[in-house]
């Protein structure tokens, strides 16, 4: 992976539009949700915490120490489906959020929009696995809201969930961190999460089925960072996947990222599902993975490390980082060739988390 590769100058063939309102892409975690945070969000909440644009904000406390600070609301339809639920997916996404800054989860908020007519059965299940998830999380859900809107307003449930945590001395991550010779390693299977809510919405079956990741991932942040503090970027691959994660960091950290496409962990049945519904799995939501930038001399003992843990069983070396094609991400395909891998514009998988 050590081969040049140019693709100075290169620009999406197709210009994008501007958008009088709100379209789904707006939600989607790529290039148009990147465009409304840089040019509507950004300018007016201007401040330097938030221009940092990482999974969490940071910010110094009176006394020492740094407590990172993050938010998630969650709309994903159904409600119910084959690893999790809404209300699990809740929990796990603000503490891996509030991870991937280094963090040590602590605290989380709830806010609760509800539908008029939802079954208190079907919520009680929700806030049970809510409890249950932050328990196994190490965290504790300490105040929230409830809102009640009209039939037909809500489609059943939508939940906010943020958190807190307090991050360990020496820890530096962020998303402009990366470095020439770093290694890109991803903590498993990619696409997981995304099949799983598309195959129970398009009625699909396979021989092995496809179940959500959603987990915490702070019990393998923790002792990946124990091993080595030195780790330079931790991403959250959800919303627009592993390929919109990377060309975040490429963009903040100014280098370029070349992926091994060979090298990316993909079930079987997530693969098969992919091709029937024409999907990349690169840009496959994922809920219970992350993508780690490390100095390449502390690759290995990473990647045995998180082999140990039921959260990194299948973690891999799936690319590196290079001072070519600044900004960009570039695959080595399946048969030997390149291509540029740019942010995701449109919506593919909507409500998915």
């Amino acid at each position: 992976m050590s081969e040049v590769l140019d693709f100075e100058g290169w620009s999406c063939p197709v210009p994008l539009r501007n958008y009088p309102k709100i379209v789904m892409g707006h939600g989607g975690g790529g290039k148009l949700s990147a465009e409304l945070v840089e040019h509507l969000f950004l300018p007016a909440f201007q401040n330097d915490v938030l221009a940092n644009l990482g999974d969490a904000a940071v910010v110094a406390v009176n006394g020492g120490g740094r407590l990172a600070m993050s938010t998630d609301s969650y709309v994903i339809q159904p409600l119910f489906f084959p690893g999790g639920n809404i209300g699990e997916l809740a929990v796990h996404g603000t503490v891996n959020d509030l991870s991937m800054s280094g963090a040590r989860p602590l605290y989380l908020s709830c806010g609760f929009i509800l539908e008029e007519g939802l079954p208190i059965e079907k919520l009680g299940r929700i806030v049970e696995s809510m409890g249950r998830a932050a328990k196994a999380a190490g965290v504790q859900l300490i105040t929230g809201d409830t809102k009640v809107v009209d039939k037909g307003h809500g489609d059943g449930i939508y939940i906010n969930t943020s958190g807190i945590g307090m991050i360990p001395e020496g820890v530096e991550i962020g998303p402009s961190k990366a470095q020439e010779g770093d290694v890109v390693i991803v903590s498993g299977t990619i696409g997981d999460h995304g099949m799983a809510i598309m195959s129970v919405r398009e009625g699909l079956q396979f021989e092995t089925a496809i179940v959500s990741d959603t987990a915490a991932l702070n019990g393998l942040v923790a002792e990946m960072l124990d091993i080595c503090p030195e780790i330079h970027v931790l991403r959250d691959p959800t919303r627009g996947g592993v390929a919109s994660s990377l060309n975040e960091i490429a963009q903040a950290s100014k280098v370029g990222i070349v992926l091994d496409e060979n090298k990316l962990p993909v079930q079987a049945a997530v693969r098969s599902a992919c091709e029937f519904l024409g999907m990349d799995p690169l840009f496959v939501a994922n809920e219970g993975k992350l993508l780690a930038i490390v100095p390449e001399n502390k690759a290995t003992i990473i990647l045995e490390a998180m082999r140990q843990n039921t959260r990194g069983t299948n973690a891999a070396v799936i690319g590196r980082v290079v001072k070519q094609h600044p900004g960009m991400l570039v695959a080595k395909t399946g048969i030997g060739g390149t291509r540029v891998v740019p942010m995701q514009i449109g919506e593919q998988l909507p409500r998915i988390c």
